[in-house]
């Protein structure tokens, strides 16, 4: 596989430095070394020992790519969210469009170097490019490609490539990152161009006439087998592997060379494959043929009006999802998983208090062994799960009643949960982190604001992680993500995906050192962070902190009606004073 290296490294970082993450990519050829302009010369002195090309460019450029783990801390230094990835990107989209300089478009074996264990690199074999003579042009300027000479017998030096133009050939980051404490390495490789074909149950027969010339021109099909079989493919079949979505990157670039035809079920951008391959490898590599999608046909089959139906996918996911969704008179298609799908749903409904509702299954949709009945414990494997809602459904709004949480008491009240929403302030995409979850009820009543919303909480104590987990299922939000252990230490382990939130919210733990230090540096710019003190501690550090970082300062008192004897009394609860403030 064609691969290049991109890498970011801190001033005090050496060469040394660097390789010492370079034995995790052994075994692939390497086109390239990429990273920042400013640090070419290491670059070169890490180039040097394996006889790979150098490409650098400004940080401006690196910016304009989008990474997967942006890291502001990292912008904020450099300029780019990430120069390991971006550099390994944008290199290896240039020699996707057109070859680097010595190279060839067809699989490099002669003139490209394969990555090896540091110190064991062999001298560049012939065709690899020749350092310049005496008298030769001066390195390029910023903006141009360097001209490389004729081959030599003589290992070269690392040749600096600058690149400032946006070149946009199709390349996978293979590697994210491999990090130490002064490096990042990452590595990107040629990618193909994607053609994806939605295909029914009736296979080639609905298909377009432009899907099946796609299917006949290709040289390598990836798919189901059962797709596969459907669509009575001639050409290199590859069956999906499972799980699927992190070999893509590597299957793809195995297959950089040839013309790529994926099979989808129905509308691939649909809870489909196509989207993530859009994400993968961008729009502009990847052609999509449509077919109508589950959804439009178990819509057509029952009358119900396609924009005022919700849709919850059970493929990969958790069914729990659809306790979000259920409420009186709503529509519901559940995305089935499999044959299994149908009796977890009426179980679901039974347990909601939503036994009542009228559940339909629609299976092989659009073949020739169609059918549609109510009887979910004789569903078949490809089947859609229709929903007609009849019940009493929790509200979405923020502050349930605090009887909707399984709680040890450790649970921020309605009154005060829905304040602290409020301030907290979700909007479709964002992340949380709740630190000191407690029961969680802050960070699922986040998620349960819009299905995209994603959240981490982080608890110490291991039980109530766990009665975190449960609450989420019970409330629908079953893709909370849940720490076991003390912040600020439980908060370094985080994926790079959760790693920079958009909003802070500290419950408990808020006087331990360096928990506010390190949750004020993770969120992004233009984030927020809410604390509610309760104690005399917290407080204080709250007044303290106010001093020198702003935001506002809020003090909140509910008292609720209880008996006393034969009477009502008002009993105060704990007041709590709420810090919000704007980074």
């Amino acid at each position: 596989m064609r691969v290049v290296l991109g890498f970011g490294a801190r001033s005090t970082a050496t060469a040394a430095d660097v390789e010492a993450l370079l034995p995790a990519f052994t075994g692939d050829v390497v086109l390239a070394l990429s990273t920042v302009d400013t640090r070419a010369d290491l670059a070169e002195e890490l180039a040097s020992r394996h006889g790979w090309e150098v490409v650098t460019h400004p940080a401006s450029a690196l910016a304009a790519v989008e990474v997967p783990n942006p890291s502001p801390r990292v912008a904020a230094h450099t300029g780019t969210p990430s120069v390991a990835e971006a550099a390994a990107l944008l290199t290896a989209r240039t020699a996707a469009s057109k070859p680097l300089p010595g190279r060839s478009t067809a699989p490099p074996s002669a003139g490209s170097a394969a990555l090896s264990a540091p110190g064991s690199a062999a001298p560049p074999s012939a065709g690899s490019a020749a350092p310049p003579s005496a008298g030769s042009a001066a390195p390029p300027s910023a903006g141009s490609t360097a001209t490389v000479p004729d081959q030599s017998d003589v290992p070269p030096p690392a040749q600096t490539l600058v690149t400032t133009t946006s070149l946009d050939g199709p390349a996978v980051l293979v590697v994210a990152r491999q990090s130490s404490a002064v490096a990042t390495l990452a590595v990107a490789a040629v990618a193909p161009e994607v053609t994806v074909v939605g295909i029914g149950a009736d296979g080639l027969e609905s298909v377009s006439p432009a899907g099946r010339a796609a299917i006949a021109g290709a040289t390598v099909v990836f798919g189901s087998g059962r797709q596969l079989d459907l669509a009575a493919v001639t050409a290199k079949r590859v069956e999906w592997p499972s799980p699927l979505v992190p070999a893509l990157p590597r299957l793809l670039a195995e297959h950089h060379a040839d013309r790529v035809v994926v099979l989808a079920s129905g509308d691939p951008t649909y809870y489909g494959i196509g989207s993530t391959l859009v994400r993968l490898l961008g729009a502009a590599h990847v052609h999509v043929v449509p077919h109508p999608s589950s959804v439009s046909l178990a819509c057509a089959r029952l009358g119900w009006a396609q924009d005022d139906v919700e849709v919850v996918s059970a493929v990969g996911r958790s069914v729990d999802a659809l306790r979000r969704v259920l409420h009186n008179g709503r529509r519901v298609l559940v995305l089935s998983s499999g044959a299994a799908t149908p009796p977890s749903v009426a179980a679901i409904l039974a347990e909601t208090g939503f036994g009542g509702s009228t559940v339909t299954v629609l299976e092989s949709l659009g073949g020739p062994d169609e059918r549609i009945h109510h009887d979910v414990t004789a569903a078949g494997p490809l089947n859609v799960v229709a929903v007609d809602c009849r019940g009493s459904g929790a509200a979405l709004t923020p502050g349930l009643a605090d009887d909707s949480y399984s709680s040890d008491g450790q649970l921020t009240k309605r009154e005060i949960r829905a304040v602290t929403l409020a301030a907290l302030g979700p909007r479709p995409g964002e992340l949380l982190w709740d630190v000191g979850a407690g029961s969680g009820s802050i960070a699922i009543e986040w998620l349960r604001a819009h299905r995209s919303c994603r959240a981490v909480a982080v608890e110490r104590d291991p039980v109530r992680a766990e009665r975190v987990t449960a609450n989420a299922r019970t409330l629908g939000v079953p893709h909370l993500s849940t720490v076991v252990g003390a912040a600020p230490g439980a908060l370094d382990g985080l994926t790079p995906s959760e790693a920079t939130p958009d909003a802070v919210f500290i419950g408990g733990g808020f006087t331990a050192a360096e928990v506010f230090e390190r949750c004020w540096s993770a969120l992004r710019p233009g984030g927020r962070l809410v604390v509610n003190a309760v104690t005399v501690a917290s407080e204080r550090l709250v007044a303290e902190l106010h001093e020198t970082h702003g935001g506002s300062l809020t003090r909140i008192a509910v008292q609720r009606a209880a008996p006393v004897g034969g009477f009502l009394a008002w009993r105060p609860m704990m007041p709590v004073t709420q810090w919000v403030v704007w980074k």
